[in-house]
């Protein structure tokens, strides 16, 4: 535990003594303030323009259901929200094995007496707290929205808890791509590719019959997503990105396990 504890530490320390992570950071929180402020203004210009249209004024309880923070702000906030962590995550998961594979120290790691297992552990849990961080960040607006729109403390929480998943879904995605690679470059752009891919589906209907159709709906991240922003938990959504995690920390002790033999 001790081994362990000291491995999460490192990682910590590797990660913000990058200026990447400030800059990510930072980055999440300039585009949600922009995405929300910038829906914010449609949603008061379409009070205005009711009120003009209605002899200058109007009751709190005149307004018409097709105005309100929900549909107006909230939930496009959100959906483009979900599309924006498609980039800075990449850029966070690419350093985190390929940059020890590139410098050679992963083979330090490997035979300093940890696991491969707490190696993957360490990396996935530091990895996934920057994500909880990234999104605390990011829905400081957006929960100011829900909380002055009356939406409730429960769909507050479905769609913070909605967001982390998605996070943690492209990170782990992010994770096996920085794995099988000692290329950061590479890491990053495959991350960004199979995210986007597996982020929706829906470009393949085209030339997909219904049934298959439907079987990559089941695997697409947005399908899983929008349940959430919907104000909706459940459990066949907790359970996709559980077992996404697990098959991405699979696959990458895995590959560690190959290395580590192969040399």
């Amino acid at each position: 535990m001790t081994a362990f504890l000291a491995l999460v530490r490192k990682e910590c320390a590797v990660l913000f003594a990058s200026p990447i992570a400030y800059a990510v950071l930072t980055t999440i929180t300039v585009l949600t303030s922009i995405l929300f402020f910038e829906h914010l203004r449609l949603y008061n210009q379409q009070l205005f323009l009711y009120a003009s249209s209605n002899m200058g004024g109007f009751d709190s309880d005149s307004i018409p259901d097709y105005i309100n923070l929900r549909d107006t702000v909230f939930f496009p906030v959100m959906e483009q929200l979900g599309l924006t962590l498609l980039l800075p995550i990449p850029a966070v998961t690419m350093r985190v094995f390929a940059r020890e594979r590139a410098n050679g120290t992963d083979e330090l790691l490997l035979t300093s007496g940890v696991s491969p297992g707490q190696i993957v552990a360490a990396k996935f849990l530091v990895t996934y707290g920057f994500v909880f961080l990234m999104m605390a960040v990011s829905f400081v607006y957006p929960a100011g929205a829900i909380a002055r729109g009356g939406i409730g403390l429960d769909h507050l929480f479905s769609v913070f808890l909605g967001l982390f998943l998605l996070g943690v879904g492209i990170a782990s995605i992010g994770l096996v791509c920085s794995a099988l690679t000692r290329s950061q470059v590479l890491a990053a752009a495959t991350t960004v590719g199979f995210a986007y891919l597996f982020y929706d589906f829906g470009w393949a209907h085209g030339f997909l019959g219904p049934h298959a159709a439907g079987f990559f709906d089941g695997l697409a991240l947005h399908g899983h997503y929008a349940h959430f922003s919907e104000g909706r938990v459940a459990l066949a959504d907790l359970v996709y990105f559980v077992a996404l995690a697990g098959a991405a920390g699979g696959i990458v002790r895995a590959a560690l396990d190959w290395r580590r033999f192969t040399g």
